[in-house]
Parts: structure tokens; sequence; C-alpha cells
């Protein structure tokens, strides 16, 4: 048994309309034959309204279950990342425990729950493999020994946990990816010419192969959240293109034994109206034997709901 962790930063289950929510208006096969022909918009859910009429399961098909999730879970204020991410990674409701949604990067409070344990670290201490596939750059590195930049959430609590960052060494050998999924951002953001291209279809190949390798695969996409700050369409739905395509080929190279998530912190990049983040449902995508999706969903509705569900679904007691 295996989960891969695809995390979506910024997306939601937002209004179907294609003048601010790209996934209304995105071309997005994969991904609507998943949720049976339907696009990933409220109302595809709640037939007369625009928001899902419950937390929780909203489409089981025969490849794939959608929940909503509540990504508020009970505190005033908008969601944000940095308390988000932790919550997903702690089962704790983070913005409950300090008292208020805090993003983008940890502060201390944030990061002191993530350093007294976290999803990581729980697996490794239980025997399990857990890795984050993510490539950082070499220029990351130093800004981070300087002290110019902080970890966000997710590096944070795999270096936590004692697990190393993964290098441009680990991306040239095909052991992970960037976060632009095909390198491309490397050579022409980054000035690293060398970098190794890949398309978004070996990119969902990949994916699956190196998911063999670990119980807890976790692959974090940033550049949604991105776009969704810029209120960039075009390139929202550039890479929801990408995506579906990574998905297409993901699902296609997905062996039997394990079960494929793909979740989220907070909504933004589903409402282009503003560059602020929602309060909409974040969604749960669950991708895998029907048996395993029903175990893995039961009684998740929020984001506290991730961790235990994973511990669970490996087998791990805490």
């Amino acid at each position: 048994m295996r989960v891969l962790f695809i995390f979506l930063d910024g997306v939601g289950i937002g209004a179907d309309d294609p003048l601010v929510n790209p996934f209304a208006r995105a071309d997005m096969p994969s991904l609507r034959r998943l949720l049976g022909g339907r696009p990933l918009v409220a109302a595809a859910f709640s037939p007369g309204g625009e928001a899902p009429p419950r937390f929780g399961l909203l489409f089981e098909g025969d490849g794939a279950s959608l929940l909503a999730l509540d990504a508020g879970m009970g505190v005033p204020g908008l969601p944000q990342s940095a308390s988000g991410q932790a919550t997903l990674l702690t089962g704790i409701n983070i913005p409950a425990a300090i008292g208020y949604h805090y993003g983008p990067k940890p502060d201390r409070a944030v990061a002191g729950h993530l350093r007294n344990g976290n999803l990581f670290d729980t697996l490794l201490l239980n025997g399990r493999r857990a890795a984050l596939l993510n490539a950082y750059p070499p220029g990351y590195f130093k800004a981070i020994e300087s002290g110019r930049r902080l970890f966000s959430a997710i590096p944070l609590a795999v270096t936590s946990a004692g697990l190393p960052l993964m290098n441009a060494q680990d991306l040239n050998a095909g052991r992970s990816l960037s976060a632009d999924i095909t390198g491309q951002g490397w050579r022409e953001r980054l000035g690293l010419p060398d970098t190794p291209l890949i398309t978004p279809y070996q990119a969902g190949e990949r994916l699956a192969h190196l998911s063999l390798d670990y119980d807890l695969a976790f692959f974090e996409y940033w550049l949604s959240d991105y776009a969704g700050h810029q209120q960039d369409m075009p390139a929202a739905l550039d890479l929801l293109n990408t995506l579906d395509q990574v998905l297409a080929s993901l699902v296609g190279s997905w062996e039997d034994g394990g079960l494929i998530l793909v979740t989220s912190d907070h909504g933004n990049l589903e409402d282009l109206s503003t560059r602020r983040h929602t309060a909409n449902p974040v969604p749960a995508l669950l991708i895998g034997p029907l048996p395993l999706r029903r175990s893995f969903s039961q009684n998740l509705s929020d984001l506290t709901g991730i961790t235990p569900a994973i511990l669970k679904f490996l087998g791990v007691s805490v």
C-alpha cells in the first residue's frame, strides 16, 4: 500500500463562471473523465447552487472520488498557506490552535507545530519510507543557508523529519521533478540551461514510477497559487492543461496497491476576480480502487483529516 500525495497550492471549488474560474473554462479531458464528465466547479456537484451542499463526499465514480474539504475549520478570516499546509501535515487544526490563519511562510507558532511532529517524521519513526519529490535548485539552498530565505511549511516538515531535500543532481538523475514539472522554468527563469526537459506525460510516468519506492511520495505544485494571485487567466489555463496531461499519464501508469491523493490548502485559482485567497472548500480527489477510496475517505471533511487518513491507510498507529 502506498500514497502519492499531489499538493496543489491554492485550489478551491468555485463557481461555474468561465470569466473568473479557469476550471470552468479549461479543457481538462482527463479530469472530467475521472469526474464522470463534469468540470471541477461547484454547480456540477450541487445542481441549482454555486456551492457544494456539504463538506465531505461529492462524487464517487469508477476510478475516482471527489470530496469537498473545509479549509477554514471554524476560524474567522481567509485560510492561508502556512497554517493550512501545517494542518494537512499534522492533523491538528493549526488555525484554531494558534488563533489565526497565517501565511505564506510559517511564523514561530506554525513552525513549532511542524517541528513537534508531522506526517513525515511519524512515518519514518514507524519504519516507513517517505520523500518529497520536488527538486530544489542550487540558489535555493544558498538562500536558506544564508538566512535570506525561510522554509515554507512543506520543506520545513520534511527537513524537521531528518529527510534531505532533493537537488539538481536528483533531478538530472530522474529521481525528482522540478516545481514547474517540465524543467523549463529552471532553464528560463533560473538560468540553468543544462536542466533536462521532460513532457507533462513523462512527468506523470515519473511520478507513478517514483512512488513505487515509497510508502508516501509527496509532490508540491505551487504555481497554481502564484497564477491565482497574479489573476493570470492565460497562465492558469496553461498550467491546468499541463496538469491534466500529467494526470492522464499518471493514471495510465499507476499500478495497483495504492492511492493517488490530490488536494489543496485554500482556495485561490478558482476565482481570478480577486488577488486574495477564497473561503471556498478545497477539493480532495482520490484515484484508485473503490474499496481503498471508501476506506480512506471515511469521516473526511476538513484539512485535519488528511494526515490521520494517510496514517490509517498505511497501517501506522499514533
